[in-house]
């Protein structure tokens, strides 16, 4: 399925993209400290990703990619880089919030 990889992206992205507009969450109240925290690791690991690509360390599967490319990456690769900090940066906003929630009670 030439879309795999790009499905499960937007199924781990979806909660948290809708879920971080919560007032009660306040996600991006450091927006400095968010970005800095997923643009760094993106530039970095995205670095190493053409690195690795070019000296053939590894490769993507054309069968499980849709087929466009940036920087030599399937997009889904460059995607991953961005989606996932993202998601876990709000699942441990999330449990900061439910633990601050649960002690004031």
């Amino acid at each position: 399925m030439k879309f795999e990889y790009f499905i499960v992206l937007l199924g781990v992205a979806a909660v948290p993209l809708i879920r971080s507009f919560s007032r009660e969450i306040n996600f991006y109240k450091n927006i400095k400290r968010f970005l800095a925290s997923v643009f760094i690791p993106f530039a970095v690991f995205v670095i190493i990703d053409i690195i690795s690509v070019k000296r053939g360390l590894w490769t993507f599967n054309p069968d499980y990619v849709t087929g466009i490319y940036l920087f030599s990456l399937p997009v889904e690769e460059v995607l991953f880089f961005a989606v996932i900090p993202f998601s876990c940066l709000f699942l441990w906003e999330t449990v900061k919030y439910f633990e601050r929630r649960m002690k004031n009670k």
